[in-house]
């Protein structure tokens, strides 16, 4: 049974590495035994995940890139191969919420917040596809969201991207998986993160949310561990184009 869940001798990408959901899997993932290389635009934040990483014996490394451009991928790709290897598993964890109402959503926001949530998520999995299929063996993890299924106030544009991170996941599926490669999706609820700071800094409104759950409370950093480790590994062999929701309960309310 460990060995179902076992990632040692895989190697890992995740994007977003350098703080909030993205961060958390990466460490997630080199504790569980994979090679993991980050993501992310932030020099410091990276190196100081790194170095907790290293410190706990684990296998890590980074790429300082911003993604927001979507021709990034193709140099992020390139780059991901040489500190361990090409990777096995992609977590495409990195994201923007500009909270903005619809009036107010002029075309640089909207192209900006589709490019980075959804365009590029697809043209870095294009490129690191072929050595998985090479290998006979990928783990694809994208991050969805409540809004992928739900509206909520000043969502417009991250909605809409989210809603098809949950369509793209599919295609992906349906793409790739006949040359060993799995492609599902993560759906948090609501977790305490920068891009959630404005609902956790209000106490009323996290505890609406929270009210929301069936569980009766917001998502821990932690309930995230046993979902990603099962979409890494051999677990989730035949799952595939999948949105897995870690909500607590708020999408079946």
């Amino acid at each position: 049974m460990t060995s179902l869940f076992s990632l040692e001798g895989r190697v890992a990408c995740v994007t977003g590495a350098s703080s909030g959901i993205g961060r958390f899997l990466a460490t997630t993932l080199a504790q569980s035994g994979a090679a993991v290389v980050g993501v992310a635009r932030r020099r410091a934040e990276l190196d100081a995940w790194k170095q907790e990483a290293l410190k706990e014996g684990a296998h890590a490394d980074f790429i300082v890139c911003d993604l927001g451009d979507p021709a990034g991928a193709a140099d992020v790709a390139e780059q991901a191969v040489k500190p361990f290897g090409p990777p096995d598993i992609l977590v495409n964890a990195a994201g923007i919420n500009p909270r903005k109402h619809a009036d107010d959503v002029d075309p640089e926001i909207w192209r900006h917040t589709v490019d980075l949530n959804l365009s590029v998520p697809f043209f870095l999995s294009q490129k690191l596809v072929p050595d998985m299929a090479a290998r006979g063996w990928g783990r694809i993890i994208n991050i969805a969201s409540l809004q992928s299924h739900r509206a909520f106030a000043n969502g417009l544009a991250y909605g809409a991207s989210k809603g098809g991170v949950v369509q793209l996941t599919r295609a992906m599926a349906e793409a790739w998986s006949d040359r060993g490669i799995t492609c599902n999706a993560l759906a948090p609820g609501f977790f305490p993160t920068e891009l959630t700071g404005p609902v956790f800094s209000d106490d009323d409104l996290a505890g609406r949310m929270a009210e929301q759950t069936c569980i009766g409370r917001n998502g821990r950093m932690e309930d995230l561990i046993g979902p990603a480790i099962f979409l890494a590994s051999p677990a989730s062999d035949y799952v595939t184009g999948q949105v897995l929701h870690v909500d607590g309960g708020f999408t079946a309310k």
